[in-house]
């Protein structure tokens, strides 16, 4: 008789924390903070949109806790909204995520990954084109890119623990990190002036922008303020985005009804209070004004740290250490980006592998291989991620995910409500905080944010929109005549 695969459970609280923060730490707490400085131009806004985002992402999370400890099933999100809506909904979702919510960011940190390889070997570079092959052109950095994407892919089809050592290894050493830059910032910047300087008018908003050389600040009030912060706040709700993952892998996660809840509120409050303290030392090491034009990390500000390049966290980090901090911080988003990935990578060939045991997904996906992981899934992952590396459209994609997450996770919230009204009887060793209210609020104030995007930014919201769209047609072209919509009776 053939030898029998199955999930194990081997990843332990620890472990499960680690993939939730691990995930989420990427390269946007060092960047995102430059766009906000110049859309909204306020120190109070700045950390208030940070707290905002991170509160929101609790209080999902803390949502998903009910959901998790009711199914501690591999797939996690996708059996949530199956059970609560049926197989077109969660098929939408498993789609999404392929298409773009994660195989985008996963093409995308990956080539920030080499981005910043290139400070230490510039061969590594986006402008250094070793094939032009007309209908698109191919540089070293995405070819490093889909090498690490390569490599975390086969360390990942070697089993689970192999994956979660590595997950230990870049996630503490990225909070090590910030926790490092956090308090020499605020020890040494809290000696200087910027901190008062930027909150003497914390609540001044202002929109900046350069046009044909010229520095234009118009300052922002009612509607427009309004408009201007659902917007901006994308930023930071992206960079607080992968969260879920976790669920994906709640097949091979001890305990998985007391971890899974557990370590989703820990890695959020975590990642949460990290971001924030990281903007206070970048607010105690910089002004937040600043100048495109001017020569040094002072002049520039936040608004436009790094010459425009957004590097926030390298323009602060050489208030601490000179010269050298360029190089400090390559390293350190290196090790954050390389991290990341290897979370979203370990985490989400397990959704494939659900869909695929549902009938949803190629029927191979649905197979373990001899290390006991979900092997072909991974690899459909990875060979997705690393065309979108060559496409060069993962940068605009990016655009569309952080909306396209956003819609899924309302309508998995709603779920919560609809699953206990359809299996009232069903154990919830953990029941959502604040519930109803805790919930709702995350709906109102996300379903806020998408109409504020759909109204500021409707050319990536109707692209996000299509991409989920487009996955109707296909479900009933090849999977919605072959299988009957089809719910359990009992989760």
């Amino acid at each position: 008789m053939a030898e029998q695969h199955r999930l194990k459970q081997s990843l332990g609280l620890l472990d499960a924390t680690m993939i939730v923060a691990g995930s989420m730490i990427g390269s946007g707490i060092f960047i995102v903070s430059a766009d906000i400085a110049r859309s909204v131009g306020s120190a109070g806004y700045l950390i208030a949109l940070w707290i905002v985002s991170g509160l929101i992402t609790v209080f999902a999370a803390l949502s998903y806790g009910e959901l998790a400890g009711m199914m501690p099933k591999a797939g996690g999100q996708f059996v949530y909204l199956q059970k609560a809506f049926g197989n077109l909904t969660a098929f939408l979702y498993g789609w999404s995520v392929l298409a773009v919510i994660q195989t985008g960011v996963i093409a995308a940190v990956a080539v920030a990954f080499a981005k910043f390889t290139g400070v230490f070997i510039p061969f590594f570079s986006v402008g250094n084109i070793v094939a032009d092959l007309g209908f698109v052109k191919i540089s070293t950095a995405q070819l490093l890119a889909i090498s690490t994407i390569v490599i975390l892919t086969i360390i990942n089809n070697y089993g689970v623990n192999k994956g979660r050592i590595i997950q230990l290894i870049f996630t503490s050493a990225k909070i090590i990190a910030l926790l490092a830059l956090i308090i020499l910032g605020l020890s040494i910047g809290l000696n200087g002036g910027y901190l008062k300087e930027n909150f003497s008018e914390p609540w001044h908003a202002t929109r900046t922008v350069v046009e044909n050389g010229n520095v234009i600040v118009t300052t922002l009030t009612g509607v427009g303020l309004l408009l201007a912060l659902g917007t901006v706040i994308i930023g930071p709700l992206f960079s607080h985005d992968a969260w879920n993952y976790v669920t994906f892998i709640a097949g091979e996660i001890k305990n998985p009804k007391r971890n899974i809840p557990l370590s989703l509120f820990i890695g959020t409050l975590l990642v949460t209070i990290l971001y924030s303290l990281s903007n206070l030392a970048y607010l105690t090491l910089l002004p937040l004004h600043g100048d495109p034009a001017a020569a040094d990390a002072v002049g520039q500000g936040i608004q436009f740290a790094g010459g425009g390049t957004d590097r926030v966290g390298t323009a602060a980090a050489s208030m601490i250490f000179g010269e050298s901090a360029v190089y400090l911080m390559a390293a350190l988003i290196m090790i954050s980006t390389f991290g990341c990935n290897n979370g979203i990578i370990l985490s989400g060939g397990r959704l494939y592998y659900a869909m695929a045991k549902e009938g949803l997904f190629f029927k191979k996906a649905s197979r373990l291989n001899k290390n006991d992981v979900p092997g072909f899934a991974l690899w459909v992952q990875c060979i997705w991620a690393s065309v979108l590396c060559l496409s060069g459209t993962y940068g605009e994609l990016l655009n569309y995910t952080t909306f396209a997450s956003l819609l899924f996770y309302i309508v998995t919230i709603i779920g919560l409500f609809v699953l206990r009204k359809k299996y009232p009887d069903a154990e919830r060793p953990y029941k959502a905080f604040g519930y109803p209210i805790v919930p709702v609020i995350y709906i109102i104030i996300a379903l806020s944010i998408c109409i504020i995007l759909l109204i500021t930014t409707p050319e990536n919201t109707g692209w996000g929109l299509a991409i989920i769209a487009l996955g109707i047609p296909l479900y009933y072209l090849t999977i919605g005549r072959k299988k009957p919509d089809l719910q359990a009776d009992q989760v």
